[in-house]
């Protein structure tokens, strides 16, 4: 008589702390196409940051031909603008008398001090006009009564360089204009030429920024024109190509991780054996 039946089937245990690989094919397959994702959109943003290197150094390199340039006259500068040519940073020299009734001042810092760039018109032999940003006055020196100096009366020359107008307010962050108390937070052309008391078709579309020599040693402080543009797109684009590779280092490591514990589970496996 045969004794009681033995197992056909070796009983094996899990060991303790292992869980079962979860997600079914269909799992695997969505989370290798979300990887594959972010690692092109962390790709493409690494270079995009190199395209937005090379543009920089460019515009760098070509602020550093410009302002190495011969002055041009006011004509020259808006035949420009009329033709779409990017005029920043030009220099320009333009003769005139400065009308100091419809100076307008810009909210600024110069030297770690706040002020304001005074922007006077300057009017032309012909009638025209153009604004000037004179320089930096400090911000107790916002009445033109504190610095009687600053206010000629004669004919002047300008040596400067030319900036292009805004077409709207750079950024939602940046307060209004406050017109009541002539005070401007960005370049509104079009607000300053009217305040002013200016007739737009007679006023040159663009601005001045005059230089240090036009009044040295007097109110307001010229030469304040900003050069220092932040370039450190390599630094982020650096960024970008890091996380892509780190995000391909920690999924790798997870795959073979998953391989492995495949592997020891096929070999941890309950097996069939002969009767």
């Amino acid at each position: 008589m045969r004794g009681p039946a033995k197992s056909t089937v070796a009983e094996t245990v899990r060991p303790a702390g292992r869980a079962r690989p979860r997600g079914g094919p269909v799992a695997r397959v969505l989370s290798g196409i979300l990887l594959l994702a972010l690692f092109a959109a962390l790709v493409g943003l690494g270079t995009w940051q190199m395209q937005r290197l090379h543009w920089k150094e460019g515009l760098l390199a070509a602020i550093a031909e410009r302002r190495n340039a011969p002055p041009l006259d006011v004509d020259a500068i808006a035949a420009m603008v009329g033709a779409g040519t990017d005029i920043e940073y030009r220099p320009v020299r333009v003769s005139g008398v400065f009308v100091n009734a419809g100076e307008r001042h810009f909210f600024a810092t110069y030297n770690g001090q706040s002020g304001f760039y005074v922007y006077t018109p300057l009017a032309l032999t012909d009638g025209r006009t153009v604004l000037i940003n004179r320089g930096f006055v400090p911000y107790e020196r916002k009445d033109p009564a504190t610095r009687p100096e600053s206010q000629p009366s004669g004919p002047v020359t300008v040596s400067g360089l030319a900036r292009a107008r805004l077409d709207a307010k750079p950024s939602w962050v940046v307060p209004d204009n406050d017109l009541a108390r002539n005070i401007f937070y960005w370049k509104d052309w079009t607000a300053m030429v009217t305040a002013s008391g200016l007739s737009p078709a007679r006023t040159l579309p663009f601005f001045i920024d005059a230089d240090a020599t036009s009044d040295p040693g007097r109110l307001p402080v010229g030469g304040v024109t900003q050069f220092d543009l932040p370039n450190n797109h390599l630094q982020y684009a650096l960024t970008w190509y890091g996380l892509a590779l780190a995000l391909m280092a920690v999924s790798g490591l997870f795959l073979f991780r998953r391989r492995a514990e495949i592997r020891a589970d096929s070999a941890l496996a309950p097996q069939e054996t002969p009767e």
